[in-house]
C-alpha cells in the first residue's frame, strides 16, 4: 500500500492540478483475509506500467483512508459522492468507524463485480470484489446508495493506441506529458490484454468509466436485489443478482448494464 500511495502522489504531481489533492493511505490487507500480493503481470513491477515518474514533495495524510472518508462525509453535510476504484476494504472500515455513514454519503459509485458478464479472475468473480468479498458484502448490506460499475460495462469500452496517438497530437501543449505517460504506461496493460483477451493495442477503461458514470447519459442501469458470495473456490466475490419475479435475496443496488462504448474514449480524452 505504501507503493500505491507513493504512485498516487507522483501521478498528482504529473497532473499538476494547481491545488493540493489530499492523499490518505488505504488498508494494507483485506478485512479478514491475507493479501494475495501484487499483480505485476498486469500493472508492472511498480504498479504504473514500469514508467518512472519524479517523486512528489507532497506527503500523505496521517489519517487512514477510512478515517478520511468519515471526516469528509461529516464535513460535506450529505453532499459527498464517493468513487471507489479498488477493493472495498477502506469503505467497509469506514462503516465500522461510523455506522451512520450511509445517511451521510450522497452516493457511492464502485468499480467492481459483474452481474451478467464473465469474471476476470475466476469464471464468475471480478478482481476488486474477489480481493475482499467480506468488505463488498458489508458495503452491499449497509444501506448505502450504491451504483456498481462492473465488467458488464467496463469491458465494452476500449481505449486504443490510436486514441492516445490522436490525443497526443491534439491535446493542449501543457497536457502532452500526461498523455505521453499514459501511452508509455499502458503498453504493459495492452500486452496483458493481448495475452488474456486477444485485444490488440487496446484495454478496457475500468476506472475512468467509473469516474464518468456520475453523468447520467453515460450508462443504462437497472436497480435490482443483489448479494455477494463470500465462499467458494470460484465464486467468492461474485455478485448474485436475484432476477426472479419476486426477488428476495440481497439488497437493492443500481447496476450498470449497458454503455455508449463508442463515445466514452473520446469524451474522456477531450479533457486534455
Amino acid at each position: 500500500m505504501a507503493q500505491a500511495t507513493d504512485n498516487t502522489l507522483r501521478l498528482i504531481k504529473l497532473a499538476n492540478p494547481g491545488y493540493e489533492v489530499p492523499v490518505a493511505m488505504g488498508a494494507a490487507k483485506p478485512l479478514t483475509r491475507e493479501w494475495a500480493g501484487p499483480v505485476s503481470h498486469v500493472h508492472g513491477n511498480n504498479g504504473i506500467g514500469d514508467v518512472e515518474l519524479p517523486a512528489s514533495e507532497q506527503q500523505a495524510l496521517s489519517e487512514t483512508a477510512a478515517e478520511f472518508i468519515v471526516r469528509k462525509a461529516n464535513e460535506c453535510n450529505g453532499e459527498l459522492v464517493l468513487v471507489t476504484l479498488g477493493r472495498l476494504t477502506n469503505l467497509a472500515e469506514a462503516l465500522q468507524l461510523d455506522p451512520e455513514l450511509p445517511r451521510k454519503l450522497k452516493h457511492v459509485y464502485t468499480m467492481g463485480g459483474t452481474a451478467f458478464a464473465p469474471g476476470n479472475v475466476t469464471p464468475r468473480a471480478e478482481v476488486n470484489f474477489r480481493g475482499d468479498p467480506e468488505a463488498v458484502a458489508a458495503v452491499f448490506q449497509s444501506g448505502l446508495r450504491l451504483t456498481m460499475v462492473g465488467l458488464d460495462v467496463t469491458m465494452k469500452v476500449r481505449l486504443t493506441q490510436q486514441h492516445l496517438d490522436a490525443a497526443l497530437n491534439y491535446c493542449r501543449p501543457e497536457n502532452k506529458p500526461i498523455i505521453q505517460y499514459m501511452s508509455d504506461a499502458l503498453q504493459h496493460y495492452f500486452r496483458f490484454y493481448w495475452e488474456v483477451d486477444n485485444m490488440m493495442g487496446a484495454c478496457p477503461t475500468h476506472d475512468p468509466l467509473t469516474v464518468l458514470v456520475a453523468r447520467p447519459w453515460v450508462v443504462r442501469t437497472q436497480t435490482m436485489k443483489a448479494a455477494i458470495e463470500t465462499e467458494g473456490e470460484y465464486c467468492a466475490g461474485s455478485v448474485v443478482a436475484d432476477l426472479r419475479t419476486k426477488p428476495s435475496v440481497g439488497n437493492l443496488v443500481e447496476i450498470c448494464v449497458d454503455v455508449d462504448a463508442e463515445k466514452i474514449p473520446h469524451y474522456l480524452l477531450s479533457v486534455f
